[in-house]
Formats: C-alpha cells, sequence, structure tokens
C-alpha cells in the first residue's frame, strides 16, 4: 500500500497543501509543544511498554557545533533545542567515519569499521548482519525507511528489516528552493518530499506500533527555503541556513505527530553520519580527514514524556552506542556482536534514579579510507580519541604519519603535539594498531561486493562526490 501511494499522482496533489504548510513553518515560530510532564524514573519503565513507537532521524552533514544546544549562538535549532532541552542530549559523540557508507554501516550495527568491513566503494553489508530494523520487524513493528542518499541504497543492504525502504519521488508542486553546495551536483528533490512520504506512512500504519527512519539530505546539498534567515553569502553561511530549514521540517513531522495523537507514546532520535568542514584544517566538506569538524555529531532522543530538567551526558560516546542503548532503552533484543554498549545506565545515572560504578570512559575509534572510489588507490586513516588526547595515523604512508592533540585544551585539534616516543602516542597507537591489524569480523563472513551501474553512479555524483568512471 505505502509503494503504491507513494507513487501516486494522488498522493503529490494533496501533499501540495502539506508543503504549504512547510512553507509556513519556515517562516513562523513551530518549535515543539510540550509533552505531558514525566519523572526520570519512568525512562526506566519504557521497556516494559508496549506502545512505544521510534522515529530515527539521520540528519545528513549535521555537525554538532552548529546546533544550539551544543553551544551554537546563531538561532539554527530552534526545534532540535526544545527537544534536547526536556529530554537527553549527548554532548561528546563522535561518528566513526567522514564518509557516509561507512559511518552509517558502523551506526545501523554499532560495529566500528575495521570490524564490518563496509570501508570502500564497493562494499554491501552482508545478509549475515542483523539489522535494527530486522529486530523491530521481529518485534511487530512496521518498518519504513525513506532515504535520499545513494549510499544507503539497498543495493547496499542497508534496506535489511524495512518493509518499505524507499527513495521518494520528487513532489510535482514545491516551493522554490536554494541550494548552495560548493562541490555542484543537484540532488533531485528535497526533504519535503521525505516528509510527504513519512505522512503517508503515518496515515497508513499510524495506528500499529512503526519504526519510522528519515535519512535527511538537504542539509548536505545546503539547501534552504524562503523565509529562511539571511545569516550571509558564505558557504558557512549557506550551510547554516540549511540546518535552519532542515529543523523547520523536522518540526513540522513533530507537530504532525502531535496533532494525530502519536506524540505520547514516540520516541524521537536525531543523530547524524558525519559533520563538514569549512577550511579549518584546509579543507571543506567531508570525507577527508578525520578532524573534529567532520566526525564530532549531535545525537539526541526525545521521550514519550517531557522532562524537567534534560539529562544531559558529557561522557564521550559513539554513534555504535546508539542502537544498543535504543534497543535496550526499548526492552527489545541487542545487535549481533556490537563494539558499541547500552548507555541506558549511564542515562539512568545522569537522570539521579540509579546508581553506577560503571567506568564510562574507554578509546573512542573512527576511520576513513581516503582512497574509497579508486580501486588502485588505499588511503586508510585511522583516528582515536581517550582520557582528552586524540592520535590521527595514516598507517600506508611512507613513512606513516602521526598527529597528536590535547582536545581539552585545543579543542578544534590546531596544534599538533606528535613526538616520537611520547607516552600518550604510544598509548594510543597501541589502541589503534590493534584494532586496524586484528579486526575481529562481527558475523563471520566478509562484506559483500556490489558492482554499481551507471545510473547509481550518476546518483552518486549528483551528491558531489568524485564518483570515478567505469572501465
Amino acid at each position: 500500500m505505502f509503494r503504491r501511494l507513494l507513487d501516486s499522482p494522488t498522493t503529490y496533489f494533496v501533499a501540495a497543501g502539506l508543503m504549504v504548510l512547510v512553507a509556513v513553518a519556515a517562516q513562523f515560530d513551530l518549535s515543539f509543544p510540550s509533552r505531558t510532564v514525566g519523572e526520570a524514573a519512568e525512562i526506566r519503565e519504557l521497556r516494559d511498554r508496549d506502545d512505544l513507537n521510534l522515529v530515527f532521524i539521520v540528519v545528513d552533514t549535521l555537525r554538532a557545533d552548529r546546533v544550539g544546544v551544543y553551544g551554537y549562538e546563531r538561532p539554527t535549532t530552534e526545534n532540535l533545542d526544545a527537544l534536547a532541552q526536556h529530554g537527553i542530549v549527548f554532548r561528546d559523540v563522535l561518528a566513526q567515519s567522514s564518509w557516509t557508507k561507512t559511518s552509517m554501516a558502523s551506526l545501523w550495527t554499532g560495529t566500528l569499521p575495521f570490524n564490518n568491513g563496509i570501508l570502500r566503494f564497493g562494499d554491501a553489508l552482508p545478509t549475515e548482519a542483523r539489522l535494527p530494523a530486522e529486530i523491530l520487524r521481529d518485534a511487530g513493528f512496521r518498518t519504513a525507511g525513506i532515504y535520499r542518499n545513494g549510499w544507503v541504497a539497498p543495493n547496499f543492504g542497508f534496506d535489511q528489516g524495512f518493509e518499505f525502504y524507499q527513495r521518494p519521488r520528487p513532489g510535482r508542486s514545491r516551493m522554490e528552493a536554494e541550494s548552495r553546495h560548493p562541490a555542484g551536483g543537484t540532488l533531485e528533490g528535497s526533504d519535503e518530499d521525505s516528509l510527504v512520504a513519512a505522512m503517508d506512512f503515518l496515515h497508513s500504519f499510524g495506528n500499529e506500533r512503526f519504526f519510522l527512519y528519515m535519512h535527511m539530505m538537504d542539509l548536505h546539498q545546503y539547501r534552504y527555503a524562503e523565509g529562511t534567515p539571511d545569516f550571509g553569502s558564505s558557504y558557512s553561511d549557506y550551510y547554516d541556513m540549511a540546518i535552519h530549514w532542515t529543523d523547520r521540517v523536522i518540526g513540522h513531522l513533530h507537530e504532525q505527530l502531535r496533532k494525530s495523537g502519536q506524540l505520547q507514546n514516540t520516541i524521537i532520535v536525531i543523530a547524524s553520519d558525519h559533520g563538514e568542514a569549512f577550511r579549518e584544517h584546509g579543507f571543506e566538506g567531508h570525507a577527508r580527514n578525520l578532524f573534529t569538524e567532520v566526525v564530532n555529531v549531535p545525537w539526541i532522543i526525545g521521550l514519550p514524556f517531557q522532562l524537567d530538567p534534560g539529562v544531559v551526558i558529557d561522557e564521550p560516546v559513539s554513534n555504535i552506542d546508539i542502537w544498543p542503548t535504543l534497543l535496550d532503552l526499548m526492552g527489545l533484543p541487542g545487535l549481533t556482536n556490537p563494539d558499541g554498549r547500552s548507555l541506558v545506565p549511564l542515562i539512568l545515572e545522569r537522570a539521579g534514579v540509579q546508581d553506577s560504578n560503571t567506568s564510562w570512559r574507554r578509546p573512542q575509534f573512527a576511520y576513513l579510507d581516503r582512497g574509497w572510489g579508486w580501486p588502485e588507490r588505499e588511503i586508510p586513516i585511522v583516528a582515536v580519541t581517550d582520557s582528552g588526547r586524540k592520535l590521527v595515523w595514516w598507517p600506508k604512508l611512507d613513512p606513516p604519519e602521526f598527529q597528536l592533540f590535547d582536545t581539552e585544551a585545543d579543542p578544534g585539534e590546531q596544534t599538533n603535539l606528535y613526538v616520537p616516543g611520547d607516552p600518550d602516542t604510544e598509548r594510543l597507537f597501541d589502541a589503534a594498531r590493534e584494532k586496524y591489524e586484528s579486526p575481529q569480523n562481527a558475523w563471520g563472513v566478509e562484506a559483500r561486493q556490489v558492482e554499481l551501474d551507471e545510473m547509481r553512479l550518476n546518483q552518486l555524483r549528483a551528491l558531489g562526490y568524485a564518483v570515478p568512471r567505469q572501465r
């Protein structure tokens, strides 16, 4: 039914009114209204509820320090800030890569890139990998995924467990919008199309338990609509304007959940696959290195009730912890051999309802093969962060290159403190080398290899990536 409705011209004709509402949302205050006030102890009771839904939103390319609740001064994220204020916010979150496919494979499976093998152009998740959508589907949830980024397309295995996994059809009637991405490329449609598809799914299956995943892409394209505040004319300004627009779209989804009565039994999660650079280290964009601006991302959980105050987690965590935490929060079976761990005990500890003697600090890892798109090039980069120090290691350069940063005194990672034989360097290097040289395969099988046809390659080029021509 969902697929037929998505492909029906009638759906998009009817949705024109919805798009007008989105336009209004871009110009007027649509910050999240209050939910029913709850107690922190109710967090622990979520696992016993049989009426919970889950909305999981990935805002592609959203760096944490451009979000208000993370300290940004510009009014970019009024709605996300409201969600965080009365929910749970993790303030120090590391994505496992600055390239979408590697990062999302780690996020969905709770495993480090070394252990899941999704590192390069043709790598795809094996069917043996049990994804969260499969767990939720088997628990009786209706599952839908709406994506616009070709790196998470079904051919790479990201559709496992979804009843409906769709790239939304571009709408026929859409407000004028600007796209100012520095790398060029035009991705067809906008996140309004994803919103229409989400509304259609909720209309069809909102009276059942559901899991809705939305992968939003307007920020990746620096796309914003009329009515967005004019922050300036640099690419960094356009990026902020696109954040503001994306925040409004999310606000409208939240408003629809409230009006339909679904808000009181729905968990809303905001995450991101990676950030974006604006020449802090000489580069623009992402998928080139592992500096803080491209790997530090937000993670916000909105609960079915409002906490006052909300819960703030300052300990360093990773995207691989997201799904172990959400599944535990909802009382569902866990992932297979995850490297991430449930942070529910940490949440309850910080909420003041449970004591814990657990040490929550541990090394955090990220990985990028900068030569991911070129069969003849392999340029791995490994980063490990622990106890206020971050080591970046380029193992296949001749000689290997190292960078060491004091992340507390130098959060922008501008001063390289690397000295051969330094105890911090040796400690972090041993941890990085163990993960890189001795991977622990998560499912006992290697990543699948897929061939991409020219149509899919062109879709990826539209994202602004320099995908090579096939021979």
